[in-house]
């Protein structure tokens, strides 16, 4: 992996978990106070998925 998909990755999964220690669970996942956690973990979440996709690009243009 590149050095930049590697703080890439870093920087969302720190992202990620800070956002779940914040959630309150005792209330509802999707209430007023919730939801800019969980909106933030969704795209958080959506980060990991590209930066893995773009790694995997960037190997398939590679020659060996």
């Amino acid at each position: 992996m590149q050095k930049i998909y590697k703080v890439f990755l870093v920087v969302f999964i720190v992202f990620t978990a800070i956002n779940i220690y914040a959630l309150d669970w005792q209330s509802d996942m999707l209430s007023e106070d919730n939801s800019k956690f969980v909106f933030s973990i969704a795209s958080a979440v959506i980060g990991l998925i590209l930066l893995f996709v773009l790694h995997t690009w960037s190997k398939v243009g590679v020659k060996k």
